[in-house]
């Protein structure tokens, strides 16, 4: 990420003012991104692929920001309210997927953990051993 880095920035060397500015904002995204997604999928929870798309959210929104530069006026303050709006969508989704994930995170152990209080409850029609080695199939069968 590092050497991709600098070769982007090395090619932004040649350019002046505005141009100049786009360029390293795109090479400073870039990093982001794949510095961000690299971090994430080493620690691979799910508040790390959350905070990864936020950081990423933010480092577009620079680089957004800097293509506004070259405008003037109106349209200067269309291009800078576009970029914070993609910025604010983006950091929105990744809060909703992170929320979604939450979500079917819990209904599922629940799930499991009814199907479990039911294979229980099926186990007490056995007795002694037969009942104990039914509890034991079902605990292992459930993971608890």
């Amino acid at each position: 990420a590092v050497a991709n880095y600098k070769a982007a920035r090395a090619r932004c060397d040649s350019l002046s003012g505005n141009p100049h500015d786009v360029c390293e904002a795109e090479a400073k995204a870039e990093r982001v991104r794949t510095e961000e997604e690299a971090a994430a999928a080493y620690k691979n929870t799910l508040k790390a692929y959350t905070q990864a798309r936020m950081r990423i959210a933010d480092a577009n929104y620079a680089r957004d920001k800097a293509r506004c530069g070259a405008l003037a006026g109106n349209d200067r303050d269309v291009c800078l309210k576009q970029a914070k709006a993609a910025q604010v969508a983006a950091q929105a989704d990744a809060t909703a997927d992170r929320k979604m994930i939450e979500a079917r995170n819990n209904a599922r152990e629940d799930k499991l953990t009814a199907e479990y209080r039911v294979a229980l409850q099926k186990c007490d029609a056995f007795a002694g051993a037969a009942k104990d080695q039914c509890v034991q199939a079902a605990k292992t069968a459930y993971g608890k």
